[in-house]
């Protein structure tokens, strides 16, 4: 009997539908099409623009041997490079004092969803690479919508499966590495903020990923809050990106769990 071929993007969603089968047995079944790059883009692997393939392009050919920490993001964990001077928001300095000592790589770009990570994952960024570390956090430009107001960008189940696969695609490519995957940083000033609400269910849903072993799951967002849950100004400028002193925070509030991973 001869059975229809499948497209690549079709195999690999049946290739995640089987694995997520084979290791979640004690969990409700997930949705196929969550799991399935032809109908989530979250964990379609794709790259952006011609000048961000050259930043990509610069990162694999950045020295990878004797690297201890590795940055893995969006723009919040690329302003980790920018100084505060730059539309007001940038740890650079941060950055220094703390982790100025380790041998560390950044590769955060600004804009990234979940699918891009993994295309630069899958293509060369992290050949060569060996770190004791990997702190992650990604998934704050798969929530909201696109520039016409009409065109959604990804669900927050989407975007929870993308999240998933790149932690899965770490831990493959990356073995001897702990993973500090850290909960999507609050956005928007007021808690009922539907950006914020997206954020929040993203949060709760990737939480699941700390094994107690090689994935640890860290959630400082309220570090940034007031009592009533107000984002201000005076720590995210534009209401998602830290500027010095929420860079500050970040660094002290994930410094023990940081220092515990990396030891």
């Amino acid at each position: 009997m001869k059975f229809p071929r499948l497209s690549p993007a079709l195999a690999a969603g049946w290739l995640l539908v089987a694995f997520f089968t084979a290791s979640c047995t004690t969990t409700p079944p997930v949705d196929p099409k969550l799991l399935n790059p032809a109908t989530n883009s979250a964990i379609r692997p794709e790259p952006r623009d011609a000048n961000w393939v050259k930043r990509h392009e610069s990162f694999v050919a950045l020295p990878k041997q004797g690297i201890d920490v590795l940055f893995l993001g969006d723009s919040i964990t690329d302003f980790w490079r920018r100084d505060q001077t730059e539309r007001q928001v940038g740890g650079k300095k941060v950055f220094e004092a703390n982790y100025g000592s380790l041998r560390t790589i950044n590769l955060g770009i600004s804009g990234d969803r979940t699918q891009h990570v993994l295309w630069r994952m899958q293509n060369g960024e992290l050949d060569g690479l060996a770190p004791k570390l990997v702190v992650l956090m990604i998934g704050t430009n798969n929530t909201g919508f696109e520039t016409d107001k009409v065109t959604q960008r990804n669900s927050v189940l989407e975007t929870i499966e993308g999240v998933k696969a790149i932690v899965r695609g770490l831990r493959a490519k990356l073995p001897g590495a702990k993973v500090l995957l850290l909960a999507v940083f609050p956005r928007g000033e007021k808690a009922d903020n539907p950006l914020r609400v997206q954020v929040n269910e993203i949060n709760r849903g990737i939480a699941s990923l700390d094994d107690g072993q090689f994935v640890r799951y860290l959630d400082i967002g309220p570090k940034f809050l007031t009592a009533d849950g107000t984002l201000t100004k005076e720590i995210m400028p534009d209401f998602l990106h830290p500027n010095s002193h929420g860079y500050e925070i970040w660094a002290a509030a994930m410094g023990p769990t940081f220092t515990e991973l990396l030891k």
